[in-house]
């Protein structure tokens, strides 16, 4: 079974040898707190305090939330992460060891792989993508149809491989291979667009490794600007991310402003698919969740769910982040326990790998689950904890 966050977080601490109080002082909070938080009775799910108390452990933030992958074997999409893991590889060091095919068909192959992802497939996606990823760079090295096999590379790793691997819980550092394999395809194109998408990538993997400035920069080199509709949906997705990584980092100015900017274009554009992103003012409105959430501002968080509409959410992806984070929210108010294990389980029966296998979920399930009672929604929490292999 694999353990909370809270559990991992004092296992830490005791193998430095460090007291409450130091490790507490060094991280900016009481020593209560944090007590609280390796008990369980307060949810460790906002990237700044994992960074400030991984810099007081002299550990990488990975090393707190590695609760990834629960029973091996558990979920379908399992079975095929040692093969997307020996895909990236092969394609990095030069190797696909895959077959060359038509750009068209290649093509068609990635929308069905994108359809998936954006439809919470996840065993569809695993499945497919260790071939697309052999083929797609093994027709590139043979020289056929360079700029659209780069621009389908660019799409394949940022909105497919890097996003499956984030929704199954694997390991940050594979992650993190597909983020530069699409910034060297990125590289390469030299199109702004696909910059963008490259860029959207490689600031999620640093805002997960707590490097909210290098974030920050990466994303405002790449703004691709508004000229077109295109355009202005790419530059509102990185205006969102931007917001988020000024929320981690604390910047409540920039933290706005950029969801302002983000707003606006949602207006101008309305609900669209550019680029597989989504963007629009119903998914606006979820990113809203998300940054107040990690700014410390869970009733805001609850506030803005209320304003959205989750079912002119554009894919099962969205309205499964929108009841997370609604739930999310509730967790953290009085009296709203209940409503909390709902949303949740929401979720979960939209997309269960996006509730069991992402550490700030798990750590929300472990507060909900230290102070359960025993009744029908506590039944229905236990249910949620157990498919997420916490402790009941």
């Amino acid at each position: 079974m694999a353990e909370a966050l809270g559990q991992t977080l004092r296992e830490i601490r005791k193998a430095r040898g460090k007291s409450l109080t130091v490790i507490a002082g060094l991280a900016g909070i009481s020593p209560s707190y944090l007590s609280r938080l390796e008990s369980g009775d307060r949810a460790l799910d906002r990237r700044s305090l994992i960074v400030a108390l991984a810099n007081a452990l002299e550990v990488a933030p990975s090393e707190i939330t590695r609760t990834a992958v629960t029973t091996a074997g558990e979920y379908e999409e399992d079975r095929s992460l040692n093969d997307v893991r020996l895909a990236l590889l092969s394609a990095s060091i030069g190797e696909p060891r895959g077959e060359v095919h038509p750009a068209a068909a290649l093509s068609a192959r990635v929308t069905e792989v994108l359809t998936a992802q954006r439809d919470c497939e996840y065993g569809l996606v695993g499945a497919a993508l260790p071939g697309l990823i052999a083929d797609l760079h093994t027709t590139l090295t043979a020289g056929r149809d360079e700029h659209q096999l780069l621009r389908l590379l660019v799409l394949t790793h940022v909105q497919g491989t890097q996003a499956w691997l984030g929704d199954i819980g694997a390991s940050l550092d594979l992650a993190w291979q597909a983020s530069t394999l699409a910034q060297r395809a990125a590289q390469r194109l030299d199109e702004p667009l696909f910059a963008a998408v490259s860029s959207f990538g490689t600031a999620f993997g640093l805002l997960a490794a707590g490097g909210f400035d290098l974030a920050a920069r990466t994303l405002a080199a790449d703004d691709p600007g508004t000229a077109t509709p295109e355009d202005m949906q790419v530059s509102g997705m990185l205006a969102l991310t931007s917001s988020l990584v000024s929320a981690a980092h604390g910047n409540h100015a920039d933290r706005v402003a950029a969801l302002e900017h983000a707003g606006d274009l949602a207006e101008r554009t309305g609900e669209g698919n550019a680029m597989w992103f989504g963007f629009g003012p119903s998914n606006v409105g979820v990113w809203r969740m998300s940054v107040a959430l990690e700014a410390g501002e869970p009733a805001e968080a609850a506030k803005i769910a209320e304003a959205v509409d989750p079912e002119a959410l554009p894919s099962p992806t969205r309205k499964s982040a929108y009841w997370r984070e609604y739930g999310r929210a509730l967790a953290h108010l009085p009296k709203q326990r209940e409503a909390a294990v709902m949303m949740l389980r929401r979720a979960e029966q939209i997309s269960p790998a996006r509730i069991h296998r992402h550490p700030f979920m798990r750590s929300i399930l472990a507060e909900l689950l230290a102070k359960a009672k025993r009744d029908a929604v506590g039944r229905e929490l236990r249910g949620m904890a157990y498919r997420a292999g916490l402790h009941v």
